[in-house]
This record gives structure tokens, C-alpha cells and sequence, in this order.
């Protein structure tokens, strides 16, 4: 069994990764580029991250039987896989419980202003200067766009802050003990205290939090994205957050990946920035609850059987 991993990785990633596999199958883990077009050509799985897994790379792929994402699967052509015999199967809810936490993390380290406290502490400045804002998140609204298996479980620790809690997806979910309140986009944007983006990349959702939306929100509120950059308009946001029509941003997912080392992002006091590792608690870019989906998928694959959580139907 070949099994071609897309993306970037540091050396001691690639070491946990390949050492978690059986040892008698091909792990090959390369950046996106030229080498990786000779690996397409004999593998029979793809992991793919920062490529798109379209019908050009498709016609490389004569021995490809299953394409397996993350979570998100916006860079996969599902539809050409389908024709094409191959089976698209994502890894859903393996990482809510990373992600829900990070979000969690962003949360507190904005409002108990921990990067600047941090700072002020290394830089050993005088204590008597001390000079800064904080706040406490009981009684704050939180909207939460997106109501997956991520969405929820950022509710129930947002319950246990004694906040409230809005959400909004267009397959409307009603919790049975009534602490989420499901409502519509304009309402949640317009009355949230914090926006968090848990919804999926697609037609729909690309682009839809733009300067609009960032007008309609509070002048206090708080923007979170941990789902798909591609889900805002980061020129809006930019905007939005040096004309102060929001309060800060905590994000970590940007419209290109990586972010740019020239991004005004970078230099904002009123953003937190974490390099896509929401989803990884484990660090080094290793996940163990997701490389074992990823395993059980691919010898569920490889004895005839359908993947779990399955993108496609192939017969």
C-alpha cells in the first residue's frame, strides 16, 4: 500500500507520521511540487494539504483508491473522484475536541489579554506601569456560525463559562436542553459579544463574512476563525480591525497558507495569530486520533469495504 501525504512537514513530524503506519506500506511525504507528480502516478491513497486534488491531477492517478481529507475537503472534486471510481472520505468530529479547545484558548488569552501580560512580564517592565484592559466571559453572547460536531462542543464549554450561546447553520439543529439558541446570520452577527467560525468551505460560505457582516457586528466583539480563511474576506477583516469597527480577531487559518511574512496581520495589537494547529493537540503537526482514522480508512479501503465517513457513493 502507497500512501502519498501532501504537505508541509518538519522532519521529527515526518518521523511520528511514518513510524505510525504499518511498516510494510510506502509512506511518502512531500511538499506540493514537481516530486510529488511522480509519486501521484503509483499511490494508491492520497492525504492531501495546500493542493488541489482536481481532474488534472486525477489523470495522473491511474492506481488511486482513496482520497482522505481532514476534516475540511474544499480542495477535493469530489464529483471526478466519483467518475473516476475513487472514494473522497473526510475525517469528521475526530478533531472537535482540539479545535473546540483551541477556540476556548484564543477566547481566554484574548479577554485575560495574556500575550501582552506575557510581554510585559519578559521585558521586565516596571509594575507600576502596568496598564492594561481585561474582561471576564461570564454573561457574554457567543455566536457560533456552523453547528457540526466542532460548533457543539465549543457550546458546551461555553455553557460551563456561563455564557450565552447563538448559533446558526442552515440545517437547523435545536439542542434538547434548550441552552443554544439557534437563530438566524444577521441577528447572531448583530447581538454576539464573539463570533466564532465553525461552517465548512464552499459556494456558499466563501467569502461570507466580509465588510458587511464586520459592520453589522458590535464595535466590542471579538471575530474567531478556526475553520477555512477562505470562509472571510481578509482585506475586509484587515480593514474591519484598523478602523476598529471590531474589537480584535483571534485567527487561525488565513486566505493563503502560509500566512505571508509581510501580512498585516502580523503586526496588529488587537489580533492573536496560531499557525493552523488548531486541529493538532498533539504538536509537530501529528494528530493520533486522526492519523488512526486515517489508517482504519485506508484498510477498510483496501479489503473492498467503504470508508467511514465517506464524501461519495461509488456503487
Amino acid at each position: 500500500m502507497k500512501v502519498l501525504i501532501v504537505g508541509y512537514f518538519t522532519q521529527i513530524s515526518k518521523l511520528n507520521i511514518t513510524s505510525h503506519f504499518p511498516k510494510d506500506w510506502d509512506i511518502v511525504i512531500i511538499p506540493p511540487g514537481k516530486e510529488m507528480l511522480h509519486h501521484i502516478e503509483d499511490c494508491q491513497v492520497i492525504i492531501p494539504e495546500h493542493i488541489k486534488v482536481d481532474r488534472s491531477l486525477l489523470s495522473l492517478a491511474k492506481n488511486l483508491k482513496l482520497v482522505q481529507t481532514g476534516a475540511g475537503y474544499d480542495n477535493v472534486d469530489i464529483d471526478a473522484c466519483t467518475q473516476l471510481g475513487i472514494w473522497v472520505a473526510n475525517a469528521s468530529g475526530v478533531n472537535a475536541q482540539a479545535v473546540a479547545e483551541h477556540v476556548m484558548a484564543l477566547i481566554l488569552s484574548y479577554y485575560k489579554n495574556i500575550p501582552f501580560l506575557d510581554n510585559f512580564m519578559k521585558n521586565r517592565i516596571d509594575e507600576n506601569q502596568l496598564d492594561y484592559t481585561g474582561s471576564e466571559l461570564k454573561g457574554k453572547t457567543i455566536g457560533i456560525v456552523g453547528f457540526g460536531a466542532i460548533g457543539k462542543k465549543v457550546a458546551e464549554f461555553c455553557r460551563v463559562f456561563d455564557m450565552n450561546v447563538l448559533a446558526y447553520t442552515r440545517n437547523a439543529v435545536v439542542q434538547p436542553d434548550g441552552f443554544v439558541k439557534m437563530t438566524d446570520f444577521d441577528n447572531l452577527v448583530r447581538t454576539s459579544d464573539i463570533v466564532t467560525i465553525h461552517a465548512s468551505l464552499n459556494p456558499q460560505t466563501k467569502q461570507l463574512i466580509d465588510k458587511e457582516v464586520f459592520k453589522k457586528m458590535k464595535n466590542t466583539a471579538l471575530f474567531i476563525n478556526t475553520a477555512r480563511g477562505g470562509i472571510v474576506n481578509e482585506k475586509d477583516l484587515i480593514d474591519a480591525l484598523k478602523n476598529r469597527d471590531i474589537s480584535g480577531a483571534c485567527l487561525d487559518v488565513f486566505e493563503s497558507e502560509p500566512l505571508s511574512n509581510d501580512s498585516e496581520l502580523r503586526n496588529l495589537s488587537n489580533v492573536i495569530l496560531t499557525p493552523h494547529t488548531a486541529g493538532m493537540p498533539d504538536g509537530l503537526k501529528f494528530h493520533k486520533k486522526r492519523y488512526d482514522f486515517f489508517m482504519n480508512n485506508i484498510k477498510r479501503v483496501e479489503n473492498g469495504e467503504e470508508p467511514e465517513s465517506k464524501l461519495n457513493q461509488l456503487y
